[in-house]
């Protein structure tokens, strides 16, 4: 997920155009990861295989349809929007280096830190505890332990994935905009800018090739297929989307017919990829580059659209309701999983496979409300840290020392008084 990527405009875009749609899939794409996780929690292991709570493979598929990579795309688009325009058209607006990380750091780590040490403490009752995994998480290095990777707060593995981009990010982008700053023509800067997305598209991807068919190393290895290293093509295809959209500005925008079909064909092709993958076959070794792909895709459809006709599939997006659990999607991708564990191993949810659609309408609600005061007590107020410096970056001066007043020199005996 997004870990809550700021709200961003689109290239040529008025301020907070599409910015409800990208809301609407954030919301989407948690509720989808909370189903997902349920659906996991009521698997049934035994000798003969995994039995899931329904033995449909058409609902199967759509249910373990991942959405992590939809967070990765949509996150590095709007990070990188200011670095495109810099590099490409001038319009150097970017933050340095430290001053974006700063306000990446308000963002995430209050609510993160404060996740980690209470989820970690209660399963850790006596001391020491397993302080390796609370050091892990707390550096966010539990992505390269093969044993620890889920521990604790199961899914943010994927966020060292986002501080490992926010480190790229800082890194290359300045690179590119001096890069670009020798080149004399506009499509020189734009071919620089989309071959330096497609090497790091295509650098994961080679990665995973190598692992998988030279190697012979087994999808099981969490750290090889699940680090930085494997996973970095999401990011590079939103970066390459904010160069797109950046390039063409107000031209090649589609129409609301053409732009259903292009999601259309991306939300097929996602289903299909979900539906035809088995562990270590093609498509499941592929999964995340090509699904990368096809929301890239997406997410054009969705961002390009000519006009202010939109699609109609827009207004579900759009809809309050969906952009108001997209608002508060990052606290309830972090307090989903314990809620649920906590529900399940205290009785309030069922245990059998039947109990399934109850459980799911339990964790939904539940996490849905756990998630709105999370964000309200813990992650809007932390969020407001980022007022600690001003628009320059620079610390913000809050008790600015005073001139003292100098005190009028005394009237000499020869000077008149004034009345």
């Amino acid at each position: 997920m997004s870990s809550g990527a700021g709200m961003s405009s689109g290239a040529g875009m008025s301020s907070g155009t599409r910015r409800l749609e990208l809301q609407g899939f954030r919301g989407l794409a948690a509720l989808s990861t909370v189903v997902f996780h349920v659906w996991q929690q009521y698997y049934v292991y035994d000798a003969q295989g995994a039995h899931p709570p329904i033995d449909n493979p058409y609902l199967g598929a759509l249910i373990s349809l991942e959405v992590i990579d939809l967070f990765f795309v949509m996150s590095a688009y709007l990070l990188t929007l200011s670095y495109a325009r810099a590099a490409i058209d001038g319009e150097d607006r970017t933050r340095p280096a430290r001053d974006f990380l700063f306000r990446r750091a308000t963002r995430i780590l209050p609510l993160y830190f404060l996740a980690v040490l209470v989820v970690w403490s209660l399963r850790n009752p006596s001391l020491p505890g397993d302080w390796r995994d609370l050091l892990e998480h707390l550096t966010f290095t539990h992505v390269f332990d093969q044993q620890r990777i889920f521990y604790t707060l199961g899914p943010t593995w994927s966020l060292s994935l986002e501080i490992a981009f926010y480190f790229t990010l800082v890194a290359v982008g300045p690179l590119a905009i001096r890069a670009c700053r020798r080149l004399h023509t506009r499509r020189a800067r734009v071919a620089l800018c989309a071959t330096g997305c497609a090497a790091l598209y295509l650098a994961p991807l080679a990665w995973i090739a190598v692992a998988h068919h030279a190697l012979g190393i087994p999808h099981t290895n969490w750290p090889v297929y699940f680090g930085p290293q494997a996973r970095l093509g999401g990011f590079a295809a939103g970066m390459l989307l904010a160069v797109l959209l950046v390039a063409l500005g107000e031209r090649g925008r589609v129409g609301a017919s053409r732009a259903t079909v292009v999601a259309v064909t991306a939300v097929a092709g996602l289903y299909a990829l979900s539906y035809f993958s088995a562990p270590e076959n093609t498509w499941h070794t592929y999964y995340h580059p090509l699904a990368a792909v096809l929301w890239f895709a997406l997410l054009y459809a969705t961002l390009h659209v000519r006009g202010a006709a939109r699609p109609r599939w827009h207004a579900l997006l759009r809809s309050g309701w969906l952009t108001g659990v997209g608002l508060v999607s990052y606290s309830l991708y972090i307090w989903h999983e314990p809620l649920m564990l906590l529900l399940y191993d205290s009785g309030a949810l069922p245990r059998s496979q039947e109990g399934f659609p109850l459980a799911v309408l339990f964790v939904v609600a539940g996490g849905v409300l756990v998630a709105t005061v999370s964000y309200w007590v813990v992650e809007y107020p932390g969020s407001l840290l980022v007022g600690l410096r001003d628009k320059k970056g620079r610390p913000r001066e809050f008790y600015p020392e005073q001139t003292p007043t100098p005190e009028p020199e005394p009237r000499r005996e020869s000077e008149p008084a004034v009345r």
